[in-house]
């Protein structure tokens, strides 16, 4: 079991597919028909199939425990898959998504994909002649009120009728 010396206990509940994927199919469908071939091993926490230049043709299934991963390794290499024989491997980095779950999860600088942190540049400032709020021409124009209100009578009220449903 030379493989799985290799890999810490952590690592080893992701599974790495590689070489599986079609240019054709649509992620979403990827990913639902990976879901339906890995979870009949065990519960599957998360998928990760992007459709990158770096990633394409690879998936990340990542499960809960090891014994599901193991399995699921075991039975599913070498198995024809969308056409292609898939060759399963442990993966050799711990999923985020298990970091999360555990407590472990660090946000680095160079972000989850190596693109490097690069913050947003300033926008170029704006001069702009500000004026004071307090001068009146700062000020907006208020409606102005009506000269007239209408006063309420109460002897504009109607008396309500009574309906007999008694009859």
């Amino acid at each position: 079991m030379k493989l799985a010396r290799r890999f810490s206990p952590s690592h080893r509940t992701k599974l790495s597919m590689l070489r599986t994927s079609s240019a054709k199919i649509k992620k979403p469908d990827l990913r639902t028909a990976l879901y339906l071939l890995f979870s009949t091993y065990g519960p599957v926490l998360d998928i990760v199939a992007l459709k990158t230049m770096k990633m394409r043709g690879q998936a990340h299934i990542v499960y809960r425990d090891i014994q599901t991963s193991t399995q699921a390794l075991r039975a599913l290499n070498g198995f024809e898959f969308l056409g292609l024989p898939m060759k399963v491997e442990y993966a050799k980095s711990k999923s985020h998504f298990v970091a999360k779950l555990d407590g472990t999860f660090k946000i680095t600088r160079d972000g989850c994909c190596g693109q490097g942190f690069r913050p947003t540049p300033k926008p170029p400032a704006i001069e702009r002649t500000t004026e004071r709020a307090d001068t009146p021409e700062s000020r907006g124009q208020k409606r102005p009120r009506d000269a007239e209100e209408e006063s309420e009578d109460d002897d504009s009220d109607v008396a309500m009728e009574e309906d007999s449903d008694d009859e």
